[in-house]
Parts: structure tokens; sequence; C-alpha cells
């Protein structure tokens, strides 16, 4: 018990080292999910531990932070750790993420570089020993495009709010300039930019892979007050944009365990019922790639609504079967 408290303690000492504004007494107790009471008689520990805290002021409230960092000795990693590190570096790399993949081997060099020979040679035989006894299961499907060249450019324009021109190879004008704020990136089956062409604050996604000659302009740009980047995804069942419609399916008892642990949508909720089924509620658009992922699961699901999908599932099934009919039957 004093071991686990210790560690608690720790946990905390290492959360406001890693704050640069500190955190709150709520904020703490939210990360620790332990009440005000008790993350008050923490803090007070870490005090006396760290006498180096220091208090901000925040008004209406105070913000706590350890702002020289911890000395090396409280920051060891373990093999666990190394071998996550190494685990998504290795998956990056299977999935054709070559940048992030480097980037993350890239930290594994630095951290092991700063710590101490006698950590290093402890760490040794346990890390060998995970990473032997574990690997990654990649799953079929496409290879993202993830060019350094425009990847640098984004976060470059990112982080210093200016505007990105490229050469667009998709969309409806393919080959035309276009003139992008970047408001972000994400990462998927294929790697996307989120951005507003021109003046127009109105979030459009531009995939990577067909972006050429692209370069940082002088201009400035910067993302729309108030827009995020996870609300504009969960706007979406995937990537593509379209009208957002209440989903309402229904599971069927033989696959009702499965999706009682499935994350169809951030926004979902799920509903057991009484003869076995399962209903699941989420808000978002984008029916043609929900279509596709609800053929997976086959006899176990009904479609309730919205109608909309309803009718694009229909046209995909027709697809198949047309695609897959007996010889004559089918495409010539």
């Amino acid at each position: 018990m004093r071991h686990e408290k210790a560690a608690r303690l720790l946990e905390l000492a290492r959360m406001l080292a890693a704050s640069a504004e500190g955190l709150t007494l709520d904020e703490m107790a939210d990360r620790l999910g332990v009440g005000r009471r008790t993350v008050e008689r923490m803090r007070d520990a870490v005090r006396e531990a760290f006498p180096q805290m220091e208090e901000v002021e925040d008004p209406p409230t105070r913000r706590f932070r350890i702002p020289a960092g911890l000395d090396g000795i409280f920051q060891a990693p373990n093999a666990d750790e190394f071998a996550a590190l190494r685990a998504a570096a290795e998956q990056f790399r299977a999935a054709g993420a070559r940048t992030r993949a480097s980037a993350l081997m890239s930290l594994e060099q630095k951290v092991l570089s700063a710590i101490r020979a006698g950590a290093r040679r402890k760490l040794a035989p346990d890390l060998e020993a995970i990473l032997e006894a574990e690997t990654m299961a990649i799953h079929p499907g496409p290879r993202p495009f993830e060019d350094e060249v425009v990847l640098g450019c984004v976060r470059e324009a990112i982080k210093s709010l200016r505007r990105l021109r490229f050469r667009y190879e998709g969309g409806s004008s393919p080959g035309r300039v276009r003139e992008v704020t970047p408001f972000g990136l994400l990462f998927g089956r294929s790697n996307y930019l989120v951005g507003g062409e021109g003046d127009s604050p109105e979030p459009r996604t531009f995939r990577l892979d067909r972006v050429l000659d692209i370069e940082v302009l002088e201009t400035v740009g910067s993302r729309p007050e108030g827009f995020s980047l996870q609300a504009f995804m969960n706007r979406s069942f995937g990537i593509y944009q379209d009208e957002v419609e209440d989903v309402v399916l229904r599971i069927l008892p033989h696959g009702a365990e499965e999706a009682m642990g499935w994350r169809f949508h951030p926004t979902q909720s799920l509903e057991p019922q009484e003869d076995g089924d399962v209903i699941v509620r989420f808000t978002a658009g984008g029916m043609r790639e929900l279509a596709w992922h609800l053929f997976t699961w086959g006899d176990k699901v009904e479609i309730l609504g919205p109608e909309r999908l309803r009718t694009v599932m229909r046209q995909e099934l027709a697809a198949a079967i047309r695609a897959h009919a007996p010889e004559g039957n089918g495409r010539k």
C-alpha cells in the first residue's frame, strides 16, 4: 500500500513537471481519478518532496507546476514503456508511415542516450524478451502516403500560421493550383490535410498523396475561431463529409457481445434490449463508408435509420452482386 501511494505521488509530480502552464486541483483530480480532498493531500505531499513546486494565479482558480522538471532518477523509463514505443514505431513502419516511424525511433535513441549506462544494461534483457514475444497484427488495406517534404511543409505552415500553395491532382478539377490555410492533419487508411481554401473558413479535406509542388507562403492564415479537428471528424463516420444524420442500428443477439465492446463512433450510445438485441445510436455523415463497414457485420446488423443509409447499403449490395454474378449475367 505504501509503495502504491508513493507511485501515485510520483505520477502527480510527473504531471506537474510535464505541464508548462500548470494544473488546477480539479484537473489533477480528474486525471488521477480521485476526489478533491484526496488530491489536496497529494498536492501537499508533493510540495514537501519537491519544494520547487510553484503556484500560479489563474483567476478564478490557481495552478500548480514544477517548472524545473524532475531529476533523471525519477524519470527512468522501464522496459514496458520502451517496448510500447518500439511497437508503435514498428506499426507505423509496417503501415508505410515512414516519417512518423523515424520520429519515434529518433525519440527512443534520445531517451536511451540520456539514461545512465548501468540502467541501460539492466533494461536490455527485459526489453529484448518483450520485443521477441510481442508483435502487431497488420490489417490489410492501402499503405498511407507519407512524404517528409509534404508533411514538413504542412506542419511548418500550421506552426507559423501561414498558408500553403500546391497543385492538387484530386477533386473536381485535377491539376488546379490551390491556396489553402491548414487547420490540421488526419492520419488513417489515407492521410489528409484539413484546411480552408482561399478565404473560406469552411474546412475541406485534401489527400496528401495528391498534393504536388507544395510550398509555404508568407501569407498569414489561421484556424476559424472555435474550430476543433476532433469535432470536424465526429461529423463523419470516416473521412468523407456529407449530410449529418441520426444513425440507428439493431445488432442481433448473436452479435450483441461483440457490439458491446465495439466503437462505432465517438458519439455512440449502446442500449441492450430485453430480447438480447443491442441498439446502437450515433450522429454522423459518410453513409457510404458506414455501409462498407456494416458489410463486415454480415447478418448481425439491421439498419433502422436513416433511410439514406438503407438505400446506400442496397446499392452497394446490388453492385457487389453484379460484380460476382455467374458468367453471362455480370459485367461483360
